[in-house]
């Protein structure tokens, strides 16, 4: 590109997806403001790091797809030209080195989130972006230009393109509120209303279990449902008692399902496998060995591993008489019925699905009912479990959106 040309884009909001558009609108030599409603920039990602920052993940290109289920195809079309191993080649370009983890996620060596944003917002200061904090955007003007409050009053922006890379409706208190919803909506743009993912569900504890049990983990259990649509889902993992329900990372991996069946139904049944290691025929047998005068509670910790928290739950959920028959309490420890009734609020969601629809954007994400402006990451109506699934279609989706926008950019110059 020619690097005296002289537009501009106007890019709105500053996590990966942002950020990412920003450099590869810059790198084709266009002028780049970035703004945020928050004080600095890359605040949600920041957070994201604070445990360790799960970057990408290792798993086959064939498989990594697979995992934004309904969207895969169109999130596709998104990591051919950025897939998990460019993003890690370019954090090396930054000095990060990265490591595949037993679970095959990708992390930084330092396990660090702040290092990388630095060093990236460094380097976009250093092409030429211009970053605006404390700017929030509350639509369009007439005129065109973009409103922004910011202080104590309004400023006007005019771009020639403008990217929204504003997230979806998770951790409002960083600058993801959804609140775009309502000016897009305004515009005529199609959006799917935004819901939680990765998120913890309510149910009805006894308060004798929930005082004694909330917090914690619930280790090497499978959990397996039947969703709204017949379909069947099993998936082997752990998670966590809150007060209220459950959370952590088995929970979030079926957050999709289990909400959409509450949606659907009210409620949705799982069932858990609480020693997945053994089939019932041996677990019968191991029950059923003498206990001589042996309390129950040590008969399963002993005979079959199960004390704490399993335990708290089989006396939470199982008839008093079954715990009497090796037969029938095999079967509840093989398949305990736990009834969820609501997701948690999407500001405490990981994440969240729902956004502007992709029949409302064109392959490069342009709006289709207003030219020159784009969309990236999460407010785009896709969703992903954790893993580094998320953190990698929002970076790709960014650099779709810049690249889409120095094309189009370039097209009205030519005419």
């Amino acid at each position: 590109m020619n690097p005296n040309r002289s537009e501009s884009v106007a890019i709105v909001g500053g996590g990966p997806a942002g950020l990412m558009a920003a450099e590869v609108a810059c790198a084709a030599g266009l002028q780049v403001d970035v703004f945020d409603t928050m004080g600095s920039v890359g605040r949600k990602f920041l957070l994201a790091g604070k445990g360790g920052l799960n970057l990408t993940h290792s798993e086959p290109f064939a498989q990594f797809v697979m995992r934004y289920s309904a969207r895969h195809a169109e999130v596709e079309h998104w990591l051919q030209s950025f897939d998990a191993a460019a993003l890690r080649a370019w954090a090396r370009g930054f000095g990060v080195e990265t490591f595949v983890g037993s679970s095959g996620r990708v992390f930084p060596r330092d396990l660090k989130a702040a290092p990388l944003l630095r060093g990236w917002v460094r380097r976009l200061r250093e092409s030429g972006v211009r970053f605006h904090v404390h700017h929030r955007c509350i639509g369009w003007h007439n005129s065109g230009a973009l409103r922004f409050s910011s202080a104590d009053s309004e400023r006007l922006v005019a771009a020639d393109a403008v990217i929204l890379a504003m997230g979806g409706g998770s951790w409002p208190e960083l600058g993801s509120d959804g609140a775009w919803q309502t000016w897009l909506s305004e515009m005529s743009v199609d959006i799917a209303p935004l819901q939680p993912s990765n998120c913890g569900f309510e149910l009805d504890w006894s308060e004798h279990f929930s005082s004694r049990h909330a917090g914690h983990p619930l280790k090497a259990v499978r959990i397996s449902l039947i969703d709204q649509l017949g379909e069947h889902h099993s998936q082997l993992g752990e998670f966590v008692i809150t007060a209220k329900g459950v959370e952590g990372s088995l929970i979030y991996a079926l957050s999709a399902p289990l909400r959409d069946t509450i949606t659907a139904q009210g409620k949705v049944e799982i069932r858990l496998d609480l020693t997945p290691d053994r089939d019932l025929e041996r677990l019968h047998r191991d029950l059923a060995r003498p206990r001589g005068g042996r309390s129950l509670a040590t008969h399963l910790r002993r005979t079959i591993g199960i004390e704490g928290v399993k335990a708290g739950l089989l006396y939470e959920v199982v008839p008093k008489a079954d715990f009497n028959d090796p037969h029938n309490l095999a079967a509840w420890i093989k398949s305990l019925p736990l009834v969820l009734q609501r997701p948690r609020p999407i500001a405490e969601a990981i994440s969240s699905s729902g956004g502007v629809k992709f029949a409302a954007l064109d392959k490069n994400l342009m709006l289709r009912a207003r030219p020159g402006i784009f969309c990236a990451g999460e407010m785009i109506d896709w969703e992903a479990p954790t893993g580094g699934y998320l953190l990698t279609a929002c970076f790709a989706s960014g650099r779709v959106a810049g690249l889409g926008a120095v094309d189009w950019l370039s097209r009205q110059t030519e005419v």
